[in-house]
């Protein structure tokens, strides 16, 4: 008996690893340590220091990370000019559209359990979805920008507002019934344009699905799976545990050198009174990394699996490469997956407004993040890129 009980620990202990034979958690670590060129990576960092010398950003957190070694993870300039406050590791970040792949990953989950599948139509679960203009539109068409909504705003102004028929406003589901009734200008499916209408669907969808809150559900399903303590979807101090002190202030630009000017501060009113789905996740370099390691590993990440690894392979992979002709795809180097832009060579990544950028090369097990808080103008982002891949010499 003794025999058959130890026999069947060690298959157990044999499934259990070949299981989660690709969970790699992040971990400092030295650049030869990840088969890098520790000088070469230290040029890369020397661009931004001398980017933000330039003024062309007032700061940075950059991290690098590969096969699950972060050789890279390294602050720049200031959060906060005004405050004399540095960018430090944990500085927490406003990241704009780098909120929608948590968003498509949130949908995924849902697909995963079988509450939601990629190819419902919207009017299954929103009603005001069942119309001639919006009744063809899936959720597949949400998640890759090709709806045909041509909605501009990221809310309809004003918002609704509480009331005897409204108690519950103003609510993301109560404006996303409004984009219902104003539909698809496209025939869904056949084009891209970029929708923030379209992933704040994917928002509503969220909570009409799940029965609760899209913030909660992104806490309790991912964030705190994951280990993601400091990630957040409202810029409110009430929110974030005490942590507002360590967002940093967003610098938009002018015109002309040196024309940076401070936007919004940690304190200020946040840009909407309801979280959204289309941007609005608050978060910092070390965090948003474990997301993507956690595609890396194929939706597993230290012991915890968020999503099948199939689903981590149709997130990741180009969906809409039917839409264009045979000329058009031979000019066209890069797809939308589900919430991620793919380019041909399988690197999967995307940006924020607020000046958040991430990519993530599955071939070289490769992350790299740029955080700013400085929009638009001048960055090395290309150059620092090429350094990166310069520095690897152990394939």
């Amino acid at each position: 008996m003794k025999l058959r009980m130890t026999l069947l620990t060690i298959i157990l202990a044999f499934c259990v690893s070949s299981l989660f034979a690709q969970d790699i958690t992040l971990r400092p670590g030295s650049a030869s340590d990840a088969g890098m060129d520790e000088s070469i990576l230290a040029e890369g960092v020397r661009l931004y220091k001398e980017a933000v010398d330039r003024d062309e950003m007032k700061g940075a957190v950059l991290l690098v990370a590969r096969k699950g070694i972060v050789v890279v993870h390294e602050p720049v300039g200031l959060r906060d000019v005004e405050k004399n406050l540095p960018m430090e590791k944990n500085t927490m970040f406003r990241m704009a559209s780098n909120t929608k792949p948590t968003i498509a990953a949130a949908i995924s989950i849902l697909v995963d359990e079988g509450k939601l599948n990629y190819n419902d139509n919207v009017r299954k679960h929103i009603p005001a979805f069942d119309n001639y203009r919006s009744g063809f539109i899936k959720i597949h068409h949400l998640l890759t920008h090709t709806s045909g909504f041509r909605i501009g705003p990221i809310f309809y102004r004003p918002l609704i507002q509480k009331s005897a028929e409204h108690p519950d406003a103003p609510s993301l589901v109560l404006e996303i019934e409004r984009f219902g009734e104003t539909g698809a200008t496209e025939i869904p499916g056949t084009s891209y344009s970029y929708s923030n209408a379209g992933f704040n669907t994917l928002g509503a969808l969220i909570e009409i699905a799940s029965g609760q809150s899209m913030e909660s559900f992104l806490k309790e399903r991912l964030y705190n799976p994951l280990g993601m303590a400091d990630s957040y979807n409202h810029e409110i101090a009430k929110k974030l545990d005490g942590k507002l002190n360590r967002m940093g202030v967003i610098y938009r630009s002018g015109r002309g050198r040196g024309a940076r000017t401070a936007g919004w501060k940690p304190g200020d009113p946040p840009d909407y009174p309801i979280v959204r789905a289309s941007g609005g996740m608050i978060s910092t370099a070390w965090d948003y990394a474990i997301f993507c390691q956690m595609f890396l590993n194929g939706g597993v990440y230290n012991g915890t699996k968020i999503l099948n690894s199939e689903t981590v392979e149709t997130m990741t992979s180009p969906q809409t490469e039917s839409i264009y002709t045979p000329e058009q795809l031979e000019r066209q180097n890069s797809f939308y997956g589900y919430g991620w832009r793919v380019s041909r060579d399988g690197v999967f990544s995307h940006g924020g407004s607020d000046g958040t950028s991430a990519w993530v090369d599955p071939g070289r097990e490769l992350i790299v993040l740029v955080f700013t808080q400085s929009p638009g103008g001048r960055k090395p982002n290309e150059r620092f890129m090429q350094l990166i891949q310069a520095s690897i010499n152990e394939r």
